[in-house]
């Protein structure tokens, strides 16, 4: 793990952070909100480091004893909440691992921090369990919540919660990471840092995924191939998508913003800030071919489609719909 200055943005939860330790008016409870990849957890145990670092000062030192053991994974007072249930945090797990422990005394450290990741997973009980802790935490304890939808805890701990949402990260800095970080060529990054929105972890992960890069190519061919195709090879095509399954929130994306590049080109023949500047013939016989309520009528589309999807509709169904409203339009 890097050290504050090694973070991409985030620099008001930095700083908010830092002026905690340095007016030492540490809260006993944050909630981190952000999208997932956007660096909840990495912020989190920075801070859990810091507060726990032997030389006491605004950033980890990285050479203590606390530090190398937190690097490790082994600082015994950095407790991260764990949960064999994919979709909930039962109220067992916060008995166990954190009301049931809370009140023996930090180890080795002068706080015992608890950090609870997709803190949106608690159940209704487990919530409640946790408020008890909340309304009366012993001195040296600090709990984190981390989540990707504060809206699903409850308003009494919101209400006694430090509140930390992270902000999307400037593209220009982003795209700047992926290109000389990880030497990524700079048309991949510009498209990666358009579909990441801001989120350093998501971007990271597209520019060195394989399979987004298939996906991109599919998703091209499709999008300037379909008004052509028969029902035959729409449904073949389906058959692809769906093996991107675990990923089609990537795939829908790549495909909502081509058709954005194809109705900004439309409304303003500029290539300059298109996305996918490479397709420019592609766009621009989209642009004269298409109204711009078909185009509009396609971005809401996937809109709609990636909201069903959420909503565990059929998949095949919410797709076939998706397809035949491009088709059409």
């Amino acid at each position: 793990m890097a050290g504050f200055s090694d973070v991409l943005g985030h620099e008001q939860t930095i700083l908010h952070m830092k002026h905690a330790i340095t007016m030492d008016k540490v809260s006993h409870a944050y909630i981190i909100s952000g999208e997932k990849g956007a660096g909840k957890k990495m912020l989190a145990g920075l801070f859990a480091q810091t507060l726990q670092c032997q030389k006491r000062g605004t950033d980890p030192c990285m050479e203590c004893q606390s530090c190398r053991q937190a690097l490790s994974g082994n600082q015994p007072d950095i407790i991260y909440v764990t949960h064999d249930k994919a979709n909930t945090i039962s109220v067992e797990d916060i008995r166990t691992q954190v009301n049931g422990d809370i009140m023996v005394r930090p180890y080795s450290s002068p706080y015992k921090i608890y950090i609870i990741d997709e803190a949106e997973k608690l159940s209704a009980q487990a919530q409640n369990a946790l408020l008890k802790t909340i309304e009366e935490p012993p001195v040296y304890a600090v709990i984190f919540l981390l989540t990707v939808n504060k809206g699903m805890l409850l308003p009494t701990i919101r209400s006694r919660c430090v509140a930390l949402d992270l902000k999307p990260v400037p593209d220009e800095t982003v795209c700047t990471y992926l290109m000389e970080q990880l030497e990524i060529p700079e048309y991949r990054a510009n498209v990666c840092t358009a579909f990441a929105q801001g989120n350093v972890g998501k971007a990271k992960r597209l520019a060195q995924s394989e399979n987004f890069s298939e996906m991109l190519e599919h998703a091209l061919h499709l999008v300037k191939y379909i008004q052509d195709m028969e029902v035959p090879e729409l449904l073949s095509d389906l058959k692809r998508i769906s093996e991107y399954k675990m990923e089609i929130n990537d795939y829908l994306d790549i495909l909502a913003v081509w058709y954005r590049d194809v109705l900004l080109f439309k409304a303003t023949r500029d290539a300059d800030s298109m996305v996918f500047s490479q397709e420019l013939i592609s766009i621009r016989e989209k642009a004269r071919n298409s109204s711009y309520e078909g185009l509009e009528c396609i971005i809401k589309a996937l809109e709609k489609a990636k909201i069903r999807l959420n909503a565990n509709v059929n998949f095949d169904m919410a797709l076939e719909l998706l397809l035949l409203t491009m088709k059409e339009n």
